[in-house]
C-alpha cells in the first residue's frame, strides 16, 4: 500500500506539474517571462552551459538536425521514411534492393558508353563515371563501430560492478524498457523512429528551450524527493558495500 501510494503521488505530480506549467504560460507577463528566460539559463538541461548547436558537434551535422536548411533536412527525413515504407509496408528485401541497384548502374554505364562512342570516335570508354570506395572506408567503420560497442559495454560493467545502486537500477530499467520496445516493433522500426526523434527534438527543444528546461528541472526535483522516500523505507535496508563509479570518456 505504501509504494502504491508513491506511485500515485508521481503520476499526480506529473499531471500537476504540466498543469501548471501551462498555466504560467499563457497568463505569466512580458517581464515575468523575461525574469523566467533569465533565470533558466543558469539551469539548462542535463547541466549543459552551451548552445544546443555546439552541444550536437556543430558543423553541417547539427544545421542538419537543427533545421538550418530546410530543403536538406526535408530531403534527408523523407529519405529515411522512403527506405522505411520501401522495407517495412512494401516488403522489399535488401538482397533486392542490391541486385536491382547493381542492374541500374550497368544499364546506366552500358548506355552511355556506347553512346559516346556512337556519338564521338575519340572518346574511350574510361571517361564513363565509375563507382570505387575508399580502400580503408570499411576498416574505419568497422573500428568506429567497434569502439563504441566496447565503450558501451564498458560503461555497463562499470554500472555493475561499481556504480551507485541508483544508478544500476536506472540502467535496468532503461534496458527493460528497450526490451518492451523492440518486442513491439522490428530493429528497422526502432531505428526508423530514432531517426525521427533525433529530427524533431532537438529543434523543438530549441524553439521551446526556457518551458522545456523549467518542466525538466522540476520533475526531476520531485522524482529526487519520491526516490528519498523509496531510498528510506526500501533501498536502505538492503546490504551494500561501497560503490565507486568509474566515468569514461
Amino acid at each position: 500500500m505504501h509504494e502504491k501510494s508513491i506511485v500515485e503521488d508521481v503520476i499526480g505530480d506529473l499531471v500537476d506539474n504540466f498543469t501548471e506549467t501551462v498555466h504560467k504560460k499563457k497568463n505569466v507577463s512580458f517581464f515575468e517571462q523575461e525574469e523566467d528566460t533569465v533565470s533558466s539559463r543558469f539551469n539548462r538541461l542535463f547541466g549543459r552551459e552551451k548552445p544546443i548547436h555546439h552541444v550536437l558537434g556543430g558543423g553541417k551535422s547539427a544545421d542538419v538536425l537543427l533545421w538550418r536548411n530546410k530543403k536538406i533536412s526535408a530531403s534527408v527525413l523523407m529519405g529515411a521514411t522512403a527506405i522505411w515504407v520501401l522495407f517495412e509496408w512494401i516488403n522489399f528485401h535488401f538482397l533486392s534492393l542490391v541486385c536491382y541497384g547493381l542492374l541500374l548502374g550497368m544499364i546506366v554505364q552500358f548506355v552511355w558508353s556506347n553512346a559516346s562512342g556512337a556519338l564521338n570516335r575519340s572518346s574511350s570508354q574510361s571517361r564513363v563515371p565509375r563507382l570505387v570506395l575508399p580502400k580503408d572506408f570499411f576498416a574505419d567503420v568497422g573500428v568506429t563501430v567497434g569502439t563504441e560497442v566496447n565503450r558501451g559495454l564498458m560503461f555497463l560493467q562499470d554500472l555493475a560492478c561499481r556504480g551507485s545502486l541508483k544508478q544500476f537500477l536506472m540502467a535496468v530499467i532503461g534496458l527493460w524498457l528497450a526490451a518492451i520496445i523492440g518486442s513491439c516493433c522490428n530493429f528497422l522500426t526502432v531505428l526508423y523512429i530514432g531517426f525521427v526523434g533525433a529530427h524533431t527534438m532537438p529543434v523543438l527543444y530549441e524553439r521551446y528551450e526556457d518551458e522545456v528546461d523549467g518542466f525538466v528541472d522540476s520533475l526531476l526535483m520531485k522524482f529526487h524527493s519520491h526516490y528519498k522516500k523509496i531510498d528510506t523505507g526500501f533501498l536502505s535496508r538492503i546490504p551494500s558495500g561501497k560503490f565507486g563509479f568509474k566515468k569514461y570518456d
